[in-house]
């Protein structure tokens, strides 16, 4: 185990096989990890050691990984991201996993070295913004309000509930009003994945964006669609 952590993980797969070969790599990664085969072990292991990024498996005992996940972000004070796994060709999974706010999935079987990519990725955006960005100023676009610093959203005063993804999407797309963004830029700069094929994710965070800004994709008053290119933030 290493002395200084870079992060705390917890791992939750029924399969001990699994869970033993994802903690591995991701302690010789750096981090500092904690396991669960279960749903109920995995909130009463969550509670206990308040883990910045959870592995979560979507079959589990007890608790399936979607009520786990909607639990967790339910946890007053708690900002945990979510990496879901989730079996080869079950799209519907994945889509109902990201709509109930998980950051990413892999697909089994997968690559421990490529989760071991993406939760470094998800952790770089949970971790605290350098000093030089402390005093990042507000972004305000008339009723809207984003908070770079203490990451928070308020909209017409009432501060909103979203993910660590819908408020790095949110935030990135605020700050750069007007300029349109495909969804494979929006991958590398929000998701850190150049590699990463399937821009699906951002469409499902992009609506449940819209629904929690009360946006008509008609009629928008924050993030437009380009049809055929991207998205953009209204100037």
């Amino acid at each position: 185990m290493p002395k200084e952590s870079n992060g705390t993980v917890l791992v939750v797969d029924d399969e001990p096989t699994i869970v033993e070969i994802v903690a591995r790599y991701l302690e010789r990664a750096g981090f500092e990890t904690f396991e669960a085969k279960d749903g109920p072990e995995a909130l009463r292991q969550a509670e206990l050691h308040r883990p910045d990024l959870v592995v979560l498996d979507l079959m589990l005992p007890g608790l399936d990984g979607i009520e786990v996940m909607r639990r967790l972000h339910e946890c007053p004070g708690q900002r945990v991201a979510v990496i879901l796994l989730t079996a080869r060709g079950e799209e519907n999974d994945r889509l109902v996993g990201l709509r109930h706010g998980a950051d990413d999935y892999v697909v089994k079987p997968f690559s421990p070295a490529e989760l071991v990519a993406r939760a470094e990725a998800v952790m770089r955006r949970v971790s605290p913004p350098p000093a030089e960005d402390e005093e990042a100023p507000p972004i305000e676009h008339g009723p809207l309000r984003v908070e770079p610093t203490t990451r928070r959203v308020f909209l017409d005063g009432e501060e909103l509930s979203l993910t660590q993804r819908e408020f790095d999407l949110l935030a990135y797309l605020s700050a750069r009003p007007g300029r349109v963004f495909s969804r494979d830029q929006l991958m590398e700069a929000v998701w850190e994945y150049p590699f990463f094929t399937d821009t699906s994710t951002v469409t499902v965070h992009i609506r449940r964006l819209r629904a929690k800004l009360g946006d008509d994709s008609a009629e928008p008053r924050f993030i437009e669609t380009v049809w055929g290119v991207g998205y953009r933030f209204k100037a």
